[in-house]
């Protein structure tokens, strides 16, 4: 398929079918995603697939911790502590296009916690790629990570499976790293969802918008 195609057709799918995903589709992403850039070829990315009994009993003690109220401890900084207001209105945009195709309003804290918990269990998907690297490296090998996450989306994508890029995934890395058996030298970047899509999910109707090109870019001559 067309890389332009791919991209305007992937979507961050929230509700996935109970359908196993084969290994061997799997193995192709990876195969595919191996040949992503990165400086000085360190290809830092360490790429954990869970599913079955593992999946589940992460999501069990991720969810345990959540409701118990353990503060989140992610191994970096996903968001600035002061985020600008540009940004942040962004945010909000986007939050309140889901909440709204959900019909959960403002105040209703309820349904808004049952909504994100949904996040832990990587809303049902069969498949999670956890995404780890070294805490040794830094900034240069962030940018590594992202373009390898990046061409998983793809690589998924043409294999006709619906994706979700969580940082949530990585809000309780001791727990996933416990149930991994990885050791404390590794940092988790974020968990991709990976399965298939359930079209008839209101959720899965949910698109976010997109800035037209002179937003974001300036041509030089």
């Amino acid at each position: 398929m067309i890389v332009t195609n791919l991209l305007k057709e992937r979507k961050s799918v929230r509700a996935f079918l109970n359908k196993k995903v084969d290994d061997k589709k799997i193995e192709t992403i990876l195969e595919g995603l191996k040949y992503t850039a990165s400086g000085s070829n360190m290809q830092p990315w360490l790429i954990h697939v869970v599913s079955g009994k593992t999946k589940k009993m992460i999501a069990i003690k991720t969810l345990e911790a959540f409701d118990s109220g353990n503060q989140t401890n992610m191994d970096y900084p996903y968001y600035p502590e002061i985020i600008p207001e540009l940004y942040q209105k962004r945010r909000k945009e986007t939050a309140l296009q889901l909440y709204s195709l959900l019909n959960i309003k403002k105040e209703d804290k309820e349904n808004r916690i049952k909504q994100w918990r949904a996040n832990y269990n990587a809303f049902g998907s069969p498949v999670i790629l956890y995404f780890f690297m070294d805490k040794e490296l830094t900034t240069g090998s962030y940018i590594d990570m992202g373009m390898a996450i990046q061409s998983t989306l793809i690589l998924a994508q043409e294999q006709g499976l619906a994706t979700c890029t969580m940082a949530s995934l990585a809000e309780y890395p001791d727990i996933v790293r416990e149930v991994l058996k990885i050791d404390n030298t590794k940092a988790l970047i974020c968990g991709i969802a990976l399965g298939y899509e359930d079209k008839e999910a209101k959720i899965n109707s949910y698109r976010t918008s997109r800035l037209k090109i002179e937003e974001f870019s300036t041509f030089y001559k």
